[in-house]
């Protein structure tokens, strides 16, 4: 069914917001056959996420989807059939207007992803607008039974692990006053890893670590720790980094469903929130994620994670990780299938916006 359907994103988390819309918007053209517009109010990050992407332009097309810039005053345009915004962005007055004088498009909030309880009881929630003919519905990512899934393409590649002498770990992450304890430990420590650092925050930290100069494309040593500072990768070349590591450190929302999908073991810094509220995601995905793990290797995921978001020591908890990656790298495909049940999420949003257009 060929449905046109205008997503908007506001960019807060630099790349993470923009990265699950691009992610949204292409699943949808490619593959659900939609008419896209993607509507966002800095382009600059869509630039590194897809070669090709031009930051000087206010329209552009490309794999489908038309990207637009979301200026003020917002442009006089007919209103898509399905209006999708992005983690409760506030549409353009004018656009709802608009809408309110079409007949009922489908408004849906696609909402962050979370592992908490309350999620399947919220999940299609129904809106009415105080004012205007209009309902919102909200949608949840999600992991389990009665939410929205995740995102994942069916042309999606996660590369394979080539097997070497040392412990290949990749590094992304926010700011975290942890990482100098975890880089000196891994190099004063006996076994040979190699650390692939993403570029922006990461490879700024490290480089202040090292001390020294640590410019994409730069290689450093300390003791057993072989450093690499990478070039921003786009999507498809992140995927394949993530697939050829032994260990994966994420954050935030779309590089974290990214490790799960390329079944790898990993370390996920949640976005800080006021008044520790990512605490609680924290401690609600882990619930779900080690309950297939034995005592030892679940208290070790447990306390290396809440060290490395700020609540341990991070030199003691590395050790007890270190031991339970095996098992890690062991339940990291079981946990794909079961995330995978609940289906794709561009696929269950549009079966739930068809059956209302």
């Amino acid at each position: 069914m060929n449905v046109s359907c205008d997503l908007f994103c506001t960019v807060v988390d630099n790349f993470g917001d923009a990265g699950v819309c691009w992610r949204l918007a292409r699943q949808l053209a490619r593959e659900q056959g939609w008419t896209m517009r993607l509507w966002i109010d800095d382009v600059a990050p869509l630039c590194g996420l897809r070669p090709g992407v031009d930051a000087a332009l206010d329209r552009q097309s490309i794999d489908g989807v038309e990207i637009r810039r979301w200026t003020s005053p917002f442009p006089a345009v007919e209103p898509a059939q399905v209006v999708i915004e992005a983690f409760a962005c506030e549409l353009p007055a004018s656009y709802v207007a608009a809408m309110a004088q079409q007949q009922q498009p489908v408004w849906i909030n696609l909402e962050y992803l979370s592992a908490e309880n309350w999620v399947a009881g919220c999940h299609r929630m129904a809106s009415p607008h105080p004012t205007l003919p209009l309902v919102k519905h909200f949608f949840f990512p999600g992991f389990a039974k009665g939410t929205g899934g995740l995102i994942r393409e069916r042309d999606a590649d996660f590369g394979e692990r080539s097997p070497g002498p040392a412990l290949a770990v990749s590094l992304f992450c926010y700011d975290n006053p942890g990482l100098p304890a975890l880089l000196e430990t891994w190099a004063t420590g006996a076994e040979p890893i190699t650390c692939r650092v993403a570029d922006g925050l990461p490879r700024r930290q490290v480089a202040a670590w090292l001390n020294e100069p640590f410019a994409p494309g730069m290689e450093a040593r300390r003791g057993a720790l072989a450093l690499t500072a990478l070039p921003f990768l786009p999507q498809p070349e992140y995927d394949r980094l993530l697939g050829g590591c032994d260990l994966d450190f994420v954050r935030g929302e779309d590089s974290f469903v990214r490790a799960q999908w390329a079944q790898r073991p990993f370390v996920w810094q949640t976005y800080p929130q006021a008044g520790n509220a990512h605490g609680g995601k924290l401690e609600a995905f882990l619930a779900l994620y080690t309950a297939g793990l034995d005592g030892k290797a679940r208290q070790a995921v447990v306390d290396f994670s809440a060290a490395w978001n700020g609540g341990g020591d991070i030199a003691v908890t590395w050790a007890a990780l270190r031991r339970a990656l095996p098992q890690l790298a062991a339940h990291a495909e079981p946990w794909a299938r079961e995330i995978a049940l609940p289906g794709n999420l561009a696929e269950n949003l549009a079966q739930f916006c068809i059956g209302r257009i």
